[in-house]
């Protein structure tokens, strides 16, 4: 057992005080911008993969990927225990706990792949797959690479270091691409998607592991590793209940509609999460670190950067979501063809969806951030108690449809409401919030009304033309009625100013007659 250390906060007078408000924020703020970015590339990257194997594999091989993928997601979140949270929002010298870190989330990684196999036949059963065995117990082999590097990422990301972060993650795309294209080429099936996973995993981690330049050392601190199972082990519940709740729908229309139709939904689960990939992946990066930091000072400053967190997200994400909604038909058309139309109905309800994990999804950072894990625990709890039963009757009588649908609506009825309660307790009132998210909402409808009267009467044109006329037309729509017209102004002078060239300085240059 290594040397017993002091798992106190740190005091302002300590040698790692709390940044200033100032410092926090350009460190956030450059963490977003690369966020953003290298969302953007590696989001790119992955779509470009995923239309030539849409092209090249069945619906069947995406309903066979599609269990393995809800198996892996449900591993993930429970094999590092909570330690990657746990060490980006530790409040001491991070020297301190990064061996018995590291040592704990290696180790459990290695005993929840150990049960996964043994229970992978029994899983792919259940889900009414059973050619997913194997493509189950590859896929998962992917928490080994994950618990051996958990501390190194969260270092990275706790010291707002996204740019090696996302640098690390765009190779792991590249590697992905190449991996999987060329075992579809050569007839693997849904193994060329598991195959590409497990290469991405790899070349993502051993850049994590050699730019985060942590010492590699193992042992247990006793009191550090009770501090960090404190935090680490209700939120390890949390996200366990969370991932049932984001995969038990592939589990139930795997079993009740099949492999083909499965493979089908998982098309609009996929296009649905292009907005979390890209705006959500980047804001979180930043997100649980940002609000670390300012729960350390007071409540009044973390109240003010959740709400207008909260509002840019909400304002951000809306348009998306409803143009994607309402131009589904020709968007999957023009990308991926005839063959995965029946994609678009379950899409449009799972745009709504989209809208409430990315909301819901900051606030679990919100209480997080505060240690109110239990809280998180809580929510995701009763939203997968009202969530199970709708799903499945929901599937039973409406096919993908209506598992779509029940599980937009329950998280607008349900989750909204509870996560709303759980934020009002950690401090951050919920009021003010809520009143400014009304005129987003208003230019919502209008957005979808323009886009849909555009995108038909251009109908004749090809779906290209209704995607870019609908698209094109509620976008401005939304920009001209959900932005107030100050904050227009506002950002066309910042603009201006932008591309605004610097005068020379006049007068005598220093050191000059």
């Amino acid at each position: 057992m290594s040397e017993s250390v002091s798992t106190e906060p740190v005091r302002p007078d300590d040698p790692g005080p709390v940044p200033d408000s100032e410092s926090l924020g350009r460190k956030a703020g450059r963490g977003l911008t690369w966020g953003l970015l290298g969302n953007g590339i590696t989001r790119i990257g992955s779509f470009a993969t995923s239309l030539a194997l849409a092209r090249l594999l069945a619906p069947h091989d995406f309903g066979v990927y599609a269990v393995a993928l809800a198996a892996m997601q449900f591993v993930i979140h429970i094999n590092d225990i909570g330690l990657i949270p746990a060490t980006i929002q530790w409040r001491g010298r991070l020297e301190d706990m990064a061996a018995t870190a590291s040592t704990l989330a290696a180790s459990c990684s290695f005993l929840v792949y150990g049960v996964t196999w043994f229970l992978a036949p029994s899983f792919a059963h259940f889900s009414g797959v059973p050619e997913a065995t194997w493509a189950i117990r590859l896929y998962t082999a992917n928490v080994l690479i994950d618990g051996i590097t958990a501390v190194r990422s969260a270092y990275l990301l706790r010291t707002f270091q996204q740019r090696r972060y996302v640098l690390a993650n765009a190779a792991g795309v590249v590697a992905n691409g190449v991996v999987a294209i060329g075992l579809s080429f050569a007839g693997a099936g849904a193994m060329a998607l598991v195959g590409g996973q497990l290469a991405s995993s790899a070349t993502t981690s051993i850049l994590v592991f050699a730019w985060a330049r942590l010492p590699f050392r193992i042992g247990i601190d006793r009191a550090v590793a009770r501090k960090l199972l404190a935090f680490g082990l209700p939120l390890t519940v949390s996200l366990a209940v969370q991932s049932i709740l984001e995969q038990s729908d592939k589990v139930v229309v795997g079993r009740v509609l099949g492999a083909g139709v499965l493979g089908l939904y998982m098309l609009g689960v996929s296009i649905s999460g292009w907005t979390p990939g890209i705006i959500g992946g980047a804001v979180r990066f930043v997100s649980l670190p940002g609000f670390a930091r300012l729960s350390e000072r007071d409540e009044d400053s973390l109240s003010k950067g959740v709400t207008r967190s909260l509002f840019l997200l909400f304002l951000a994400v809306i348009p998306i979501a409803v143009l994607i909604a309402v131009l589904a038909d020709p968007l999957i058309m023009f990308l991926y063809g005839p063959k995965w139309l029946p994609a678009a109905t379950p899409l449009r309800f799972l745009m709504i969806l989209m809208v409430v994990r990315m909301v819901t999804g900051l606030c679990e950072d919100i209480l997080n951030s505060t240690g109110a894990t239990r809280l998180t625990l809580a929510v995701n709890v009763g939203w997968l108690v009202v969530c199970a039963p709708a799903l499945w009757f929901a599937t039973k009588g409406g096919g993908a449809e209506g598992a779509a649908f029940a599980q937009g609506a329950v998280g607008v009825l349900v989750a909204f409401p509870l996560m709303a309660y759980a934020v009002h307790r950690v401090g951050v009132p919920v009021s003010p919030l809520a009143g400014r998210l009304i005129r987003p909402l208003l230019a919502g409808t209008l957005t979808a009304l323009v886009a849909l009267l555009l995108s038909h009467s251009v109908a004749g044109a090809g779906s290209f033309v209704q995607l870019a006329v609908g698209g094109s037309g509620g976008m401005l729509a939304y920009v001209f009625t959900a932005v107030p017209r100050s904050e227009r102004r506002a950002w066309v002078d910042a603009l201006r100013r932008a591309r605004r060239p610097l005068k020379p300085a006049s007068g005598p240059v220093a050191g000059t007659d």
